[in-house]
Order: C-alpha cells, then sequence, then structure tokens
C-alpha cells in the first residue's frame, strides 16, 4: 500500500486527485501515520483550496447537479 505523502505527490505531479486516490487516503489516515504524511496532506489540501487540484468527486457531483 502507498503511503500518504506517495499518493500526494502523485496527485500534485498530475494535478487531478481521482476518486481512487481519495478514498486510498481516507483509509491510511484512520492509522497512524508520521510528520512526513501530515504535512504532504496537509500541502495536498492546501493545493485543493487554491485549485492547484482538480477533484474527480467534486467534478462528479456539479455534473449530477447540473443534469437535475
Amino acid at each position: 500500500m502507498n503511503s500518504i505523502h506517495e499518493i500526494v505527490q502523485q496527485v500534485l505531479t498530475t494535478g487531478y486527485l481521482s476518486v481512487s486516490a481519495e478514498e486510498q487516503l481516507r483509509r491510511l489516515l484512520t492509522r497512524e501515520y508520521g510528520r512526513e504524511d501530515f504535512y504532504a496532506f496537509m500541502k495536498l489540501q492546501q493545493a485543493a483550496m487554491t485549485g492547484r487540484v482538480k477533484q474527480e468527486s467534486r467534478e462528479m457531483r456539479c455534473l449530477s447537479a447540473s443534469r437535475a
């Protein structure tokens, strides 16, 4: 299984957080993790808030809402 910081690095490189990666992060965050993973996750949150990373789950919600 990948670590949090490995997943975050991949997401930051591609600029896209897939539903699958989001689920992996959720699982990993329920376990004990180190400082490197904590800071990586904070970096990911910042990138998502500023729009540097797009989230597949949000795009899916927007599409569903526009069809309703």
